[in-house]
């Protein structure tokens, strides 16, 4: 598994957080869970 360190405006971090609750609760993990899903898509529709 990798690991990338990544800096997000304080906007975008905090709309990130709130998303990533209300789709997915909050639980520990929750975060890396709705980033890796970011990504995923931005790369699919990159194609």
């Amino acid at each position: 598994m990798g690991r990338i360190n990544v800096e997000l405006s304080d906007e975008l971090e905090k709309k990130l957080r709130f998303k990533t609750i209300e789709r997915f609760g909050g639980r520990k993990g929750d975060l890396s869970r709705a980033v890796e899903e970011a990504v995923k898509t931005w790369v699919a529709k990159e194609k």
